[in-house]
């Protein structure tokens, strides 16, 4: 198969990338398009996500293996927990979005992803109710968060940071924790990480990944809001 090949494949479907199944373990599965929600939502759904330095091509990529954290599979340490019970941080959703994902792509040595365009996408699909974050205050200070995408029942972890010891891994938790209850089916990370393995993300097939994907994104009124927060 020949790269010129898969690319024209996925155009032929409407989209810049090949269908996961045909893609080589490494992920990269397309080339170019946009940022558009609809663009973006349409990749979730087929379980590709874009990822890209500043000055390059958009890049699509489903990585095989795949990370996900299982929503009864998170491990929280007992010093974790007595710190999320001590009152230390206080957590919110969908409150900072855009400030969240910028501070994802602060001071990262191997650069930042988080381009004016990826901010650009990306927020309007969270005006849109697409994409989410969960925030971490330590006083009037943002601390930590994380964000993603929902698509039905799932869940497509983009990134998280602090600023503040343990802020990220409240900002984990309390997510999972909101998933979990908001009735969420499969909570993708992309790629483990030190940090994401010691709070229980697995690797599994991409084929496994795109199954359970299917079923997930069907499911109907998951929102990630509770009502009481819109």
């Amino acid at each position: 198969m020949t790269w010129g090949w898969a690319f024209g494949r996925g155009k032929s479907r409407g989209v810049p990338w090949m269908p996961p199944e045909l893609a080589e373990p490494e992920g990269l599965v397309g080339v170019g398009g946009d940022l558009s929600p609809a663009t973006l939502l349409r990749a979730y759904a087929d379980g590709v996500f874009p990822w890209f330095s500043d000055g390059d091509p958009i890049l699509w990529w489903s990585p095989d293996p795949r990370a996900v954290i299982e929503l009864d599979g998170l491990h929280v340490s007992r010093r974790l927990a007595r710190t999320m019970r001590g009152g230390r941080f206080r957590v919110t959703a969908d409150r900072a979005f855009a400030a969240v994902m910028r501070a994802c792509g602060e001071e990262r040595p191997e650069g930042t992803w988080v381009t004016a365009e990826m901010l650009e996408g990306y927020t309007e699909l969270h005006r849109l109710g697409h994409a989410h974050s969960v925030e971490v205050w330590h006083g009037d200070e943002l601390a930590g968060g994380v964000y993603g995408v929902g698509v039905g029942g799932l869940f497509a972890g983009e990134s998280m940071f602090h600023r503040v010891t343990d802020a990220s891994k409240v900002a984990l938790a309390a997510l999972v924790e909101r998933l979990r209850r908001r009735g969420y089916a499969l909570f993708d990370v992309q790629m483990t990480t030190d940090h994401t393995e010691r709070m229980g993300a697995v690797n599994i097939p991409r084929a496994d990944y795109l199954r359970r994907l299917r079923s997930a994104v069907k499911l109907k009124d998951v929102t990630f809001l509770d009502p009481g927060e819109r």
